[in-house]
C-alpha cells in the first residue's frame, strides 16, 4: 500500500495567499483541503474557491467567524456551522465532509451539535509570525509519516508557508508520499471517521479521544 497524507490549509479564502497555495500546488501537481472560515468568503475570495475545486483539491468547513466555540451555545453552534456549509455548498455544489475547531479548542457541546468528523493535524506552527519558512519545513518533514493529515494555513501575507512549500512538497514526493484530499485518505485507508465521538484526526489511524477544554 502506498504512502498517502492529505495537506491543508486553514483561514481562506482570500485572493491573495490563498492563490499563491494553489500556485504551487499547481506547480507540483498535487491536491490539498482548504477548511474555510465563512466570514472570508465572498465575491472575490469566492474566486479562489473555485480555482481549488477545478484543481481536484476539496472544501471544509472551519467555522463562520473563527471564534473559541466552547464559549457558544448549541444554537450559535449549529450557526456557525450551518452558515459556513451553506456558503460552501453554493460556490462547490457539494458540502462539506469536515470541520476543523477553531485554534484546536474542543468541549462536550461542539462534539454534540457539530454532525461532522473533527479534523485536527500534525502542524508546522505556521500561524506562528516569528517561525521562518525553514523551522516549518523541519517540523512537518520531521513529523509526518503515512495517513497524516498536515495543518498549515493560507491566510493573508503567510508568505513563509508559500516558501516551505516549495520544499515540502517535492521532499514528500521524493519520499514516495502521494498526496491527496481528506476524504480521500480516509477511503483509501478504509477507515470511516466518526462523529460525536470526541476523536479529532491528525492521522486516520488515531483513534485516542480528545481532551476537552484543552487548547494548543
Amino acid at each position: 500500500m502506498s504512502k498517502i497524507v492529505a495537506l491543508t490549509f486553514d483561514d481562506g479564502p482570500n485572493t491573495t495567499t490563498t492563490m499563491e497555495v494553489l500556485d504551487k500546488l499547481e506547480k507540483y501537481n498535487v491536491v490539498g483541503t482548504f477548511f474555510l472560515i465563512g466570514d472570508n468568503i465572498n465575491s472575490e475570495s469566492e474566486k479562489s474557491v473555485k480555482r481549488a475545486v477545478s484543481m481536484g483539491c476539496e472544501i471544509e468547513n472551519h467555522s463562520k467567524t473563527h471564534s473559541e466555540m466552547n464559549t457558544l451555545t448549541p444554537e450559535e453552534i449549529k450557526s456557525e456551522i450551518a452558515y459556513t456549509t451553506k456558503k460552501i455548498t453554493e460556490i462547490t455544489g457539494r458540502a462539506p465532509e469536515f470541520f476543523r475547531p477553531p485554534y484546536i479548542i474542543v468541549n462536550r457541546t461542539m462534539v454534540d451539535n457539530i454532525d461532522l468528523p473533527f479534523i485536527r493535524g500534525e502542524n508546522g506552527r505556521d500561524w506562528e509570525k516569528e517561525v521562518p519558512a525553514e523551522e516549518r519545513v523541519r517540523l512537518v518533514l520531521e513529523a509526518v509519516k503515512d495517513g497524516d493529515i498536515i495543518l498549515l494555513h493560507d491566510f493573508e501575507d503567510n508568505d513563509a508557508t508559500v516558501e516551505a512549500l516549495d520544499t515540502i512538497i517535492p521532499k514528500l514526493l521524493e519520499d514516495g508520499y502521494e498526496f491527496v484530499n481528506v476524504s480521500e485518505l480516509f477511503r483509501r485507508k478504509g477507515i470511516t471517521p466518526t462523529i460525536h465521538s470526541g476523536i479529532l484526526y491528525s492521522s486516520v489511524f488515531q483513534t485516542d479521544e480528545y481532551d476537552y477544554d484543552e487548547k494548543l
